[in-house]
């Protein structure tokens, strides 16, 4: 009783200010207020910036009703939307805008003007589908863009900002994806349960009983109904027996198949961008529509045609769901990326040519100039030659390969966003009412059978996304104002297909759960990046720019804007440096350390893991192992883990 009374008297002393009219009263109540104050201020600022994400409830409704497998897309296309918000405001306010402010303005040069035999056509709707006529002569495309070294009364240096915004978008974007990547690592764990008693902790601490709308309570029913299926089909999977040479037999016929899908799509995507090059030859009048959009119609029909042909294929190989999202994820990677070279390396094949007629366009044009004043000076020897007026709209074009390039990739794009919106309005939105309003009257159940209603396809429209922004990486360079129309894309996207999963669409027969890291993603908007820089560093360093059209017109290649920069306006010494620095002997060291370097960064993080799995040592220490021997090294191999039981096992016998 003593210890008490103590203990007591220590705690009003303690709190004589919050308790009675002691000492300090008005300070300390003012100290408690100012706290709680604070508290709730962080709280409501955390619920304000919540409230402020973007499509957060639209999100939160899919999960419940999809699992977090269908929500991670839709939050991976919420990234892609805020990733090219910024890449375009950085194209828009370095590049578009100076030149619309301060450059010359249409009409006054003949990059800037129609073509006289181009005007009667250059508002026809057909013409401006196709991105020619007056789309053709606009800021979208490079060929617009003047070559001054200065504009405006800024002085303003638009090539060399053109130049560094170009790559600039590509050094923005790895450095935005390796942070997410990184932060997903730390935050994501390995996406499995922690715990044992799934199922326990799943039925008893499930609820929220702080709900207290109808339409949330509903959302965190179907959520708790989804959970349990998650889980339901992850335990399955521990405790399948199977044939396992049956297995390997079937997984590699698959891909066999796969393989020759791969094969023939890529050479079917040459062969008509061939044809393409063939049909510019002729007269555009004597040219169907089919054959003037061919390649844009073969590529957006293999992306629609394969994945679904992929995923048939792969119910051969019989793996876990998240797995065989895994394999398709790659499968269809190889697809686009494969597509999407082949494309590159025939269209480069259009640009040499090109560049051949520009070269004796230029030829012919140099030598009608010479011819002129020479005729002149030789009858007017005591008179200065006057310069050789002509109209921009008379100017003698070149092809301008840059503004093709871009015409191109613009042209994928838009296609493949009407394919992608057809294939929702057909495919699902016109299958779920077929099935709604004839099931009643129809020979068999249409829900259960054919057609039944569709499944969201997560795998395709993940590698859609992920390609489609490899295409604006590349394009942007050839036509700055690419970044806005995908902007455009993703927003309608995100409401349409939002709409359409939850009008048209059924869960997944076999639903799982997403890992809590989208690092697989990320891993392959990585890759795509990389690849997506490739063509853009060869035109860049190599080929030779267009004499009449863009901001590097009159250059030998497009880097020489960096090196005029550098020898005009700094001092000497820098120029030495940077001759230096671009030097072959010092750029192969640095590949190769950027080569080796992600090897490194793999050992760091293997190490990451492993320190991390000995901070949670003790805790683990104190629940049951399923497996004794599935702990080494600070490593806990959970049986039902994110990847499943008998995979992690088969992984941590084949590392030992």
């Amino acid at each position: 009783i003593g210890v008490s009374s103590l203990e007591a008297q220590e705690f009003v002393e303690k709190f004589e200010g919050a308790l009675g009219k002691g000492r300090g009263k008005k300070l300390y109540a003012f100290k408690v207020m100012m706290t709680k104050k604070l508290i709730k201020f962080n709280r409501d600022f955390e619920n304000f910036k919540t409230a402020c994400i973007p499509w957060e409830r639209k999100i939160k409704e899919v999960e419940s009703h999809f699992g977090s497998s269908v929500a991670s897309y839709f939050i991976f296309l919420r990234w892609m939307y805020g990733l090219n918000l910024i890449l375009f405001g950085f194209m828009f306010g370095l590049v578009v805008l100076p030149e619309v402010l301060m450059g010359l303005p249409y009409g006054s040069i003949p990059r800037k003007t129609v073509p006289r035999s181009e005007q009667d056509t250059a508002m026809d709707f057909s013409v401006l589908f196709d991105f020619g006529g007056y789309c053709k002569y606009s800021i979208l495309f490079y060929g617009y863009y003047n070559n001054e070294r200065t504009i405006g009364v800024l002085k303003f240096r638009l090539p060399l900002s053109y130049l560094l915004t170009g790559v600039g978008i590509f050094g923005y974007s790895l450095m935005v994806v390796i942070r997410t990547m990184a932060r997903n690592a730390n935050e994501g764990g390995d996406g499995g349960d922690e715990g044992e008693f799934t199922f326990s902790w799943k039925m008893f601490t499930s609820w929220d009983y702080l709900i207290g709308n109808p339409e949330t309570a509903d959302n965190k029913y179907a959520s708790i109904t989804t959970s349990f299926k998650e889980s339901i089909v992850d335990e399955k999977e521990n405790q399948k027996n199977e044939n396992i040479h049956l297995r390997r037999f079937l997984r590699i016929l698959a891909n066999i198949m796969i393989l020759c899908c791969l094969g023939g799509s890529g050479y079917l995507i040459y062969f008509v961008v061939k044809r393409s090059q063939d049909f510019a030859k002729m007269d555009p009048a004597s040219l169907t529509w089919f054959q003037k959009n061919e390649v844009e119609f073969v590529m957006s029909l293999l992306g629609l045609v394969c994945p679904p042909l992929f995923e048939t294929i792969a119910e051969l190989e019989d793996y876990h769901p998240r797995i065989a999202l895994k394999w398709q994820l790659g499968r269809i990677f190889a697809l686009f990326l494969g597509n999407l070279y082949t494309f590159l390396f025939a269209l480069f094949d259009e640009v040499n040519a090109k560049l051949e007629t520009e070269q004796e366009l230029k030829n012919a044009t140099e030598w009608a100039i010479h011819e002129y004043n020479a005729n002149y000076s030789s009858y007017y020897n005591t008179t200065d030659v006057p310069p050789l007026v002509v109209n921009p709209a008379d100017a003698v074009r070149g092809p301008c390969w840059e503004t093709a390039v871009g015409i191109e990739f613009v042209k994928l794009i838009v296609s493949d966003m009407q394919v992608t919106f057809l294939t929702i309005l057909i495919g699902d939105f016109g299958r779920a009412i077929t099935v709604r309003f004839l099931n009643y009257c129809w020979c068999w159940d249409l829900e259960a059978g054919i057609p039944s209603y569709a499944e969201f396809d997560i795998s395709g429209n993940v590698l859609g996304l992920i390609f489609n922004q490899g295409m604006i990486w590349m394009g942007a360079f050839y036509a700055p104002g690419l970044v806005g129309l995908n902007v455009l894309r993703l927003l309608t996207s995100m409401y349409f297909q939002c709409w359409a999963v939850m009008a048209c669409n059924v869960p997944h027969e076999r639903v799982f759960k997403a890992s809590r890291s989208n690092n697989f993603y990320m891993g392959l908007l990585l890759l795509v990046l990389f690849l997506s820089l490739l063509p853009v560093v060869y035109t860049i360093m190599t080929l030779p720019p267009s004499f009449d059209c863009g901001p590097f017109s009159g250059q030998d290649r497009m880097y020489d804007v960096v090196m005029e920069t550098i020898t005009q306006d700094l001092p000497a010494f820098m120029g030495t440096i940077f001759t230096y620095a671009t030097n072959p002997g010092l750029i192969m060291p640095a590949v190769l350390l950027m080569v080796e370097n992600p090897n490194n960064q793999m050992i760091l993080f293997e190490q990451a893991l492993g320190i991390s799995g000995k901070e949670k040592l003790p805790y683990n220490r104190m629940k049951p192992l399923a497996e004794p021997g599935l702990m080494r090294g600070g490593h806990l191999l959970q049986p039902t883990g994110d990847e499943g039981g008998k995979e992690d096992r088969k992984q941590y016998q084949s590392h030992l």
